[in-house]
């Protein structure tokens, strides 16, 4: 899953990005509206998360223009303020869901699951592939009821993947989820080792991903 936060706030936000990204989610931060509108133009997500107030306007105002154009990506939405007028506005706006400052970032990182979940259609705790069960809820694999030890980053490409099984996924995409825009020392190579390692432990479970050169990869599942 790859994530754009939109806060200004740099204690808050260095600490909802480690909290999400020791849990395998990739995130960009914008601290305004300007950065957050670069971001966008040149990158999708998977999930928004949009404080209100920012130092260049509000954040209804971004909400605003990404419904306007058609862009259906979950948007939480932070806020401190309580007035449930002010709440109700929001979700009117196109927002998805949103959360009171302050929170526990448990909270906020299950709500960012929910969203990106809702969106990818997948709604059962368990998804069963050959020998293996999936839970993106719990972060766990396991073949043949023995949890796998993958990397978060391993647990996010096959996450990817899962999401996608049976369509070939670019090795761009791949990326996208992956790496965020700070891995600034990370090649398009990276995904080629990543996938390897994945093989390598996935083993003979039932499921392969398969490579369409040229193309990207493919989950696939025996029989």
């Amino acid at each position: 899953m790859r994530l754009l936060l939109v806060e200004d706030t740099f204690d808050m936000a260095e600490a909802i990005m480690i909290r999400l990204e020791r849990s395998g989610i990739a995130c960009d931060l914008g601290r305004d509206l300007s950065q957050a509108r670069e971001f966008l133009a040149v990158q999708s997500y998977d999930v928004v998360v949009l404080d209100i107030n920012l130092p260049d306007g509000r954040g209804t105002e971004l909400l605003k223009e990404m419904r306007a154009r058609g862009d259906r990506t979950p948007i939480l939405v932070l806020t401190a303020e309580f007035s449930v007028d002010d709440r109700v506005s929001t979700l009117n706006s196109g927002a998805d869901d949103y959360l009171v400052k302050p929170f526990d970032h448990r909270e906020l990182e299950a709500r960012v699951r929910a969203l990106y979940r809702r969106e990818a259609g997948d709604k059962a705790e368990d998804i069963l592939l050959g020998q293996l069960s999936f839970n993106a809820t719990a972060r766990v694999v396991r073949k043949d009821g023995t949890p796998l030890p993958l990397t978060r980053r391993e647990f996010t490409l096959l996450e990817v993947l899962v999401r996608n099984r049976g369509k070939v996924v670019s090795k761009e995409r791949l990326f996208e989820g992956i790496f965020s825009f700070d891995d600034t020392d990370v090649g398009m190579n990276a995904v080629e080792l990543y996938v390897a390692r994945l093989r390598k432990k996935l083993g003979e479970s039932g499921i392969r991903i398969a490579t369409q050169r040229g193309l990207g990869y493919r989950l696939e599942v025996d029989g």
